[in-house]
């Protein structure tokens, strides 16, 4: 019998092993790589001499860092709640009884197949001044001042900010349209003889019953929001200055351009320490409430 099994589970190894073997050469060796190279003054072509924390010591008394860091955090606080309430409504609205509810869905959804890049020179035809299309829908409701949208760090978060909304909005209306379709019908039937109206309906049932796809929407939003970066390089190159400049920019500037890889990757491993953070912290509240519930 244990030899039975041992053969069953050799078979499966063997089956496992291309991928296994490609998991280890392409993700677990470069994990330790990248530690390594943040000990050591690395450039593009070569590494140079060991430096030990110092890159790391460099992190925290570079201003540029924190900047680019609070840049970051600040589009996360921008598109995060905005992203879950707009995806929350539209499937609400893709789940009503309706002809057009599979044209709604195809439409809410279909931007989400364009590419970054795509998406990035339709948001700065959108809101250049003058031409774009922004500025000529504000002069049709008698706004005839000219705004410079991707030139103020006000008007560019916004713009940024509306952009991946419109581009990624459908994925999560997709989760939430379908954790909507897994709740029992004979709920809302016994509600509403028992006279529950339909708000009452989305307050008392939808939505309690919608928690557990909303701590994962959170979690996903937050992780996506805190990697943003070929939108706002595309849209506003991180300016005006540094205003818009997030930290994966800052990684990419100081590996690529200033040819600094070990300070590069020191960053990249302190921005994975912080989304490492806060995954536990929302899987820890996740585990708690939902034992004490």
């Amino acid at each position: 019998m244990k030899s039975s099994r041992r053969l069953q589970d050799l078979k499966a190894f063997v089956f496992i092993l291309p991928f296994l073997a490609l998991y280890v050469i392409f993700t677990v060796l470069p994990i330790f790589k990248g530690i390594q190279m943040s000990f050591y003054k690395w450039t593009l072509i070569k590494q140079l001499n060991f430096v030990g924390l110092s890159n790391y010591k460099k992190m925290l008394a570079d201003s540029q860092f924190w900047e680019a860091l609070w840049n970051t955090t600040y589009f996360v606080m921008l598109s995060t709640p905005t992203m879950m309430l707009l995806a929350l409504g539209l499937a609400v609205l893709a789940n009503r009884v309706s002809r057009l509810r599979t044209f709604y869905r195809g439409v809410y959804f279909l931007p989400y197949i364009l590419s970054v890049s795509v998406v990035s020179y339709l948001g700065m035809y959108v809101f250049q001044p003058y031409r774009g299309f922004m500025n000529g829908v504000l002069h049709l409701f008698g706004v005839q001042q000219e705004i410079f949208w991707l030139d103020t760090p006000q008007t560019a978060w916004i713009a940024v900010t509306v952009m991946t909304l419109w581009w990624t909005v459908g994925l999560n209306m997709v989760l939430y349209l379908s954790a909507m379709q897994d709740i029992p019908d004979e709920l809302y039937e016994a509600a509403r003889l028992d006279g529950a109206t339909e708000k009452q309906l989305f307050w008392k049932i939808t939505l309690p019953l919608l928690k557990p796809i909303s701590k994962v929407i959170l979690l996903l939003q937050i992780i996506a929001s805190y990697k943003v970066f070929a939108q706002i390089y595309f849209m506003t190159g991180g300016g005006p200055g540094t205003a818009t400049r997030p930290i994966i920019q800052y990684i990419y500037e100081e590996g690529f351009k200033n040819n600094n890889l070990g300070y590069a990757t020191t960053m990249s491993y302190a921005l994975f320490i912080i989304l490492l953070v806060l995954s536990l912290i929302q899987l820890k509240v996740t585990r708690t409430k939902g034992g004490t519930s």
